[in-house]
């Protein structure tokens, strides 16, 4: 099926059906949005899909609301809004249209589903309170998104549609980078899976370039590594690991002498020319050369295990 008209309803807009809009767009270009409660737009019909309106959720009819008795839920038995349901049932082919691997595709489209629908599904249906957030709670996605509406008494009858559209480009620059960020991760682990191999039993990984690292060094089991190494523009990087994704507890500090210095006092400090960069909360130094972060990595690994971090 190819539709001819995507129907979401009119009025005030939110999240869910922004969202979906980005993914149904890319897989169906040729089609329009039509924002519409009008019963002959919102009745399933061969051209059309339906979402966030309507009243019911019929995939093969394609029509996927989700506010009427009896809405659907997910398998643990929390809400979908539209977005879950539009990404439940075309977010693998919205994720082959964008040209990722096919074997990549179950694993992005699971990982985005969990950390990044399903906090929007919560929103729209009330599960989610984002006032917990406290301070941040105005700077969720879902409401900066509805800051885009028009003010109450603006007197253009586009304003409406023309927000509504304003509001689905910045939506959708998110929705890409977010998914160009999860299958980055993907191509990231096979680099640093053969450099762990090449590592063996060292404790220095050292990358080709900055990539992301830590979910590959945990997947491989890679304890015993302390330390990452990788080239930038112009320097080199020495970089700690931490110990989980939340927080910022590593499993070895780099050497408190080095802490907050830069230039002569860390090559003074750590007896390594070309050393250049430490940061003072001792997780990212950096250096001139190659062979000069190789020392300073061997220097911190020999500071970490004479501490015991090595152990821990």
């Amino acid at each position: 099926m190819t539709p001819d008209f995507l129907v979401t309803h009119s009025g005030g807009f939110h999240a869910d059906e922004l969202l979906s809009s980005v993914i149904l767009t890319r897989l169906f270009p040729q089609a329009r949005i039509m924002r519409s409660r009008a019963p002959e737009w919102i009745t399933p019909a061969a051209d059309r899909i339906i979402y966030d309106v309507g009243g019911a959720y019929d995939a093969d009819r394609q029509i996927f609301d989700h506010h009427q008795r009896g809405a659907p839920l997910r398998a643990d038995g929390q809400p979908y809004s539209s977005f879950g349901l539009i990404w439940n049932h075309y977010g693998r082919a919205y994720l082959a249209a964008t040209g990722l691997p096919e074997a990549h595709i179950d694993a992005v489209h699971a990982s985005f589903d969990a950390g990044f629908v399903l906090p929007i599904d919560l929103m729209d249906n009330g599960a989610l309170n984002p006032a917990i957030a406290g301070p941040l709670a105005g700077l969720t996605l879902p409401v900066l998104l509805e800051t885009l509406k028009p003010v109450f008494d603006a007197t253009d009858p586009e304003a409406e549609n023309s927000a509504f559209h304003m509001a689905l480009a910045i939506a959708r620059s998110f929705v890409e980078a977010k998914l160009a960020q999860s299958a980055a991760k993907l191509r990231a682990e096979g680099l640093v899976h053969k450099a762990i191999e090449t590592a063996g039993e060292g404790r220095i990984l050292e990358l080709p370039l900055g990539m992301p690292f830590r979910a590959a060094v945990v997947k491989a089991g890679a304890d015993h590594l302390l330390f990452v190494v990788h080239p930038r523009e112009k320097d080199w990087c020495l970089t700690t690991i931490r110990r989980a994704d939340e927080g910022f507890e590593v499993r070895a500090d780099l050497p408190a002498a080095w802490a907050g210095l830069t230039g002569a006092d860390l090559e003074t400090a750590s007896g390594v020319d070309g050393a250049s960069f430490c940061h003072n909360g001792r997780f990212v130094a950096a250096a001139k050369t190659r062979v000069a972060v190789l020392a300073m990595a061997e220097l911190a690994v020999a500071d970490a295990l004479a501490g015991g971090a090595g152990n821990s």
